[in-house]
């Protein structure tokens, strides 16, 4: 009958140690379990992290490109007017330069009108007037041989 004591007590112990060994299982299981879960928990939240910096970042570049954008529009359109100006300018030094021109060829033609009237005609002595008479127009031929 020892014996049998004796093996119902080593049973005994044997059943406690599986019990142990489970419990002790479904412990490191559910640490394990938990682990993993605060491990994606962290992950997840790493990257929403990183995809709030993401969309920050984006949108500072957006408003520095817009920034960017309104400044080269802004040169832009100063140099157009500047171009506008310069040429309006250029136009009206055209415009004054002909208005000179055409005054100062006015003038000199009005003098010249001036002293063609008060100056004396010439005699006409030229080829074919005598005493500024027609004596008639002398042509000379020369007879061509076929």
């Amino acid at each position: 009958m020892h014996i049998q004591l004796e093996k119902m007590k080593q049973k005994q112990e044997c059943e406690r140690r599986k019990r142990i060994a489970e419990e002790k299982h479904k412990e490191w299981v559910q640490k394990k379990r938990e682990e993993e879960r605060r491990e994606r928990e962290r992950k997840l939240s790493k990257e929403m992290a990183e995809k709030a910096t993401r969309e920050l970042e984006k949108m500072q570049l957006q408003e520095k490109a817009k920034v960017k954008y309104k400044e080269w529009l802004k040169k832009k359109r100063a140099e157009e007017a500047e171009k506008k100006k310069k040429e309006k300018e250029k136009e009206k030094e055209r415009e004054a330069e002909l208005q000179e021109k055409k005054a100062k060829s006015e003038k000199i033609f009005k003098e010249w009108l001036h002293n063609a009237r008060n100056k004396p005609r010439p005699v006409l002595n030229g080829y074919g007037f005598l005493r500024g008479n027609s004596a008639g127009l002398y042509f000379s031929y020369t007879d061509v041989v076929t």
